[in-house]
């Protein structure tokens, strides 16, 4: 939503600046096509369309110059958004690791009390720090059994399995996680040919 909106303001501050562009030009065309004053006129006539000339000038560079003040505000405030929108993202690239990590201490196998309950430890640990990017806008990436999408997911192998249509993913060897409406980190998969 925010993005759409981001686009259309992009869109209208474009035509801004070309309609900004199209009357200098105008008034550029209009200027060439005024007739030159004749050296047989009145000197006060001639300071007169002088000066209204040099005042002409200045207020076309006054309106350039506001022009571009406005067009300079409204990417500031863009970036400004983007960067209060997006500011977890380093915490959050930095973090995925040690989540994988997590992940796979949690896969193996346990026999004895203490290491369950070091694995529950461990359980509560990594479901924190889900909980904590998951507050901040960060979301996992659904792979297996969906269609592969370039912009989600990275293929890295593919099958020839039955059992899954034409291009689908199969497997999924790491996880891909999305900041908002921004992918992270694409998910690594193996697609079905």
């Amino acid at each position: 939503m925010t993005e759409g909106r981001n686009t259309e303001q992009e869109l209208n501050s474009q035509l801004e600046e070309e309609t900004v562009e199209e009357v200098f030009a105008e008034n550029e065309a209009s200027e060439q096509t005024e007739e030159v004053p004749d050296q047989e006129q009145d000197p006060a006539q001639l300071k007169i369309a002088e000066l209204e000339a040099k005042l002409e000038d200045a207020d076309n560079r006054y309106l350039r110059l506001q022009a571009d003040f406005d067009n300079f505000r409204r990417r500031s405030r863009i970036e400004l958004e983007a960067s209060a929108k997006y500011k977890a993202q380093s915490v959050i690239t930095d973090l995925l690791p040690a989540i994988d990590n997590f992940e796979r201490a949690l896969k193996m196998e346990v026999d004895n009390e203490q290491a369950k309950s070091l694995m529950q430890g461990v359980e509560m640990v990594y479901r924190s720090l889900l909980d904590a990017l998951k507050n901040e806008g960060v979301e996992a990436i659904e792979a297996v059994g969906k269609e592969f999408d370039p912009h989600l997911h990275q293929a890295v192998m593919q099958a020839e399995d039955q059992n899954y249509g034409s291009n689908i993913v199969v497997e999924e060897f790491q996880k891909g996680y999305m900041l908002k409406d921004r992918v992270i980190r694409p998910a690594m998969v193996k697609v079905n040919q």
